[in-house]
């Protein structure tokens, strides 16, 4: 039987590995300490990428997470998995064969692992706001937010943390009206 600490203790672990080296996860982790909230309470979902989802997931799974969905993209596809009360985790996988040749993914698992956090996605009121408040602290973004104004989902994200020249890590801002069960 596993506890609540436990599965606290692995997220502050992987939520800790993950501020310590991308800088716009710094930057918004000093702002959020500055009134005692913290980073991990704004974590909307964190997203693992790896060779193989089923295996990746398990450790979560034994740790109360169930699976909760399956989104598809073009050259891969990710599951997603909820705790209540937690953020969701998003399991990033290449398709097998021709299907998945195009993707990214096998080359990044490869070079960084599955043990590490590819990005996390922060929850915020005001998506102009907390760029502008960013950039004025140095974060550099990757593109223009997505996403209609009111509309049900609106993103950005950063400029990819690179390790030894290749793109590691990346926040992004989210604003979303759409409430998902167990969340």
């Amino acid at each position: 039987m596993t506890s609540p600490r436990q599965l606290d203790d692995l997220l502050r672990t992987y939520i800790a590995d993950f501020v310590a080296r991308n800088r716009a996860a710094q930057a918004l982790k000093k702002g959020l300490d500055k009134v005692g909230v913290g980073f991990s309470p704004s974590a909307d979902h964190l997203t693992f990428r790896t060779g193989d989802v089923d295996r990746r997931a398990e450790e979560f799974l034994r740790l109360g997470y169930t699976f909760s969905e399956r989104l598809e993209y073009e050259d891969w596809f990710a599951k997603v998995y909820r705790k209540l009360g937690y953020p969701a985790l998003f399991i990033d996988q290449a398709y097998t064969g021709e299907r998945g040749k195009t993707s990214i993914i096998p080359g990044w698992v490869a070079r960084f692992s599955d043990r590490t956090l590819h990005h996390i996605a922060v929850r915020v009121e005001d998506i102009e706001v907390a760029m502008d408040r960013l950039q004025k602290a140095g974060v550099r973004f990757a593109g223009s937010i997505v996403g209609a104004r009111g509309g049900p989902l609106r993103q950005v994200f950063t400029v990819p943390e690179e390790v030894e020249g290749a793109a590691f890590s990346v926040v992004e801002l989210m604003k979303s009206t759409v409430k998902k069960s167990g969340t």
